[in-house]
């Protein structure tokens, strides 16, 4: 069950000590690491934080030991795993580095086979599955690849059948499904789940409409991709890439679209924002849209009752956020306001009885 409008509020977190765009996050046991990014200057950064979420604490850690930003970063129990991204000269890294949350240092680990950034990655039973990413050419990349803390070793799996760097990735029972990524500047519509038994991939019938900068996200099992900026066809000359509010939803049990209905749309057109899901509602949450500064508003799908909602605003407007969820809470993290944001704040459940 949908938890009502009136459920969702937002928490304000003091500021992050860095202000950072493209920065990683990570969430374990009542504290948000958030790991590299960019600052002002756009170069990559090795400034690692902390947030005691309960205390509204910020404390610095000691220094990823190589800079980057727009990593792929997970919580594995006391470690956050920090997996490829690019350096400060924007160059693609093969770098892997654990952070010991015990213990408090940095160590490395078996790098990838080759540099990547914009790599999706998931976890399943201790095991991180890293898919994709764009290299050191600039070419999007197909590869699949598992890494065994244990064994601090990369396995290569059946690649991807549509290579792609910063796609979604969802883990639903033994199934990862891929869809949204980019080759180049291009958005790609392919859509595509890998099966962790099997080990084969599936192709599913594609995105119905090409948006660059969409969001994606997963709820009950049926995957949403939401809004973005829509790319004018070939044969129209005169238009130019505009922002959407389309609402496009694929339910695995009838493996397909869902023809498209003007009553499922945004209520707001919206580009380079953070979907998730919370309370069982997806939410929509600032990025771009027709107005010169970005947006601060939010808005929730009910599965249930076919329909968007407004929720409440968020407190500081931006775009580029990085995101990172939690129990009951989706933490919206950096992105841009003016310039870089060091605004850290999270969407929750009221406790409402």
């Amino acid at each position: 069950m949908a938890a009502g409008a009136g459920a969702f509020a937002w928490a304000t977190f003091p500021a992050m000590p860095t202000r950072r765009v493209y920065c990683s996050a990570a969430h374990r046991d009542g504290q948000l690491f958030v790991l590299g990014g960019c600052g002002g200057g756009g170069r990559a950064l090795g400034t690692a934080e902390v947030l005691d979420v309960p205390a509204q604490r910020w404390t610095t850690l000691p220094p990823l030991p190589t800079p980057r930003a727009g990593a792929a970063a997970l919580a594995l129990g006391k470690q956050i795993l920090v997996v490829g991204g690019v350096d400060a000269a924007q160059s693609p890294l093969a770098s892997v580095e654990v952070y010991h949350v015990d213990e408090g240092k940095w160590e490395k680990k078996a790098a990838l086979a080759q540099p990547s950034m914009g790599i999706s990655a998931v976890q399943r039973d201790g095991a991180v599955y890293a898919l994709g990413g764009m290299g050191a050419d600039t070419s999007p990349q197909a590869l699949v690849r598992v890494y065994e803390p244990a064994k601090d070793h990369w396995q290569p799996l059946p690649s991807m059948p549509t290579p792609c760097y910063g796609a979604s990735a969802f883990l639903q029972g033994n199934k990862i499904f891929v869809l949204g990524g980019r080759q180049g500047k291009l958005p790609v519509t392919a859509f595509e789940a890998f099966d962790l038994e099997t080990r084969s991939w599936t192709r599913y019938p594609s995105v119905p409409s090409r948006r660059a900068f969409a969001a994606c996200a997963m709820a009950d099992g049926v995957v949403f991709s939401l809004g973005g900026l829509q790319q004018p066809g070939p044969h129209n000359f005169y238009s130019r890439p505009h922002f959407v509010n389309t609402v496009e939803m694929f339910d695995p049990a009838q493996g397909v679209w869902r023809k498209p209905n003007r009553t499922i749309r945004m209520k707001e057109k919206r580009a380079d924002f953070v979907a998730g899901c919370l309370g069982g509602r997806v939410v929509a949450v600032g990025g771009l849209g027709n107005q010169s500064c970005p947006l601060d508003s939010v808005e929730g799908f009910s599965l249930s009752q076919k329909k968007w909602e407004p929720l409440p605003p968020m407190p500081t407007g931006r775009c580029s956020c990085s995101s990172c969820p939690a129990p009951s809470l989706l933490f919206i993290i950096g992105g841009v306001a003016q310039g870089p944001s060091g605004a850290v704040e999270a969407l929750c459940l009221r406790d409402v009885p």
